[in-house]
């Protein structure tokens, strides 16, 4: 289950199993019903915290694989109440009222792929792991709020390719599309990242709180609306 470690000023996030850096079985850190408890309860701890800033990685060859499409297939009647509850993860990683930067540490998919778009700041790992939109190839559409999240927060060439193509990006590839700010080795991409929002930790609190949910306002009541049984973007 997700968990949190503190160095001085930054926590940092780790969506995966605590000791599984290694563990090529490492689970893909889905969005389960558990599991997205598990987060939130870490973000309490760390907004209840001393200010400070974020980064948010995971364990092994997954940063997230995205949506838990087991729960969704024992739980169809549930769609769209667990699909509110991935909207507001969203909406509560992009209004922290702390500096946030995604470390992207491999495989970042769908669901996964888009809570990166959420931070502040994106990193991603060079050697291995790609960022990639399948729901082209699976036959799913985007919620409004996934469709507006995209929208917002990609360059408008790189979100139609992206969403009509199931393209997978590497970290260079990544980078270069606009998708993340720096692709860098693996050894440097915590240093890197835990250095950006170090120096971004002196703005944290309620008023970069409100000038987060000022600058995204629409994105925000997009992700915000109950997601209708059609599941139409």
């Amino acid at each position: 289950m997700p968990y949190v470690t503190t160095n001085d000023a930054v926590h940092t996030l780790y969506l995966g199993a605590e000791g599984a850096e290694l563990d090529e079985t490492n689970p893909e850190n889905r969005f389960g019903i558990d599991w997205l408890d598990n987060v939130n309860a870490q973000l309490d701890r760390v907004v209840e915290s001393a200010p400070g800033a974020l980064v948010i990685t995971a364990t092994g060859k997954f940063f997230s694989n995205g949506l838990d499409v087991d729960y969704i297939a024992a739980n169809g009647d549930k769609l769209s109440a667990y699909l509110d509850r991935v909207h507001a993860l969203y909406v509560r990683v992009l209004t922290l009222p702390i500096p946030t930067v995604a470390a992207i540490n491999g495989h970042a998919f769908g669901a996964g792929a888009m809570l990166a778009l959420c931070a502040d700041h994106r990193i991603m790992r060079t050697e291995r792991g790609f960022w990639s939109l399948p729901e082209i190839l699976l036959g799913m559409p985007f919620t409004t709020g996934m469709a507006s999240l995209l929208r917002v927060r990609l360059p408008d060439s790189t979100v139609t390719e992206a969403m009509t193509t199931g393209r997978r990006y590497g970290g260079a590839d990544a980078a270069q599309a606009g998708i993340v700010e720096q692709a860098v080795d693996i050894e440097e991409l915590l240093p890197a990242a835990s250095d950006i929002v170090a120096g971004r930790a002196a703005v944290a609190g309620p008023t970069l709180a409100l000038i987060k949910k000022g600058l995204r306002a629409p994105l925000l009541a997009d992700l915000e609306r109950p997601t209708p049984p059609s599941l139409l973007a």
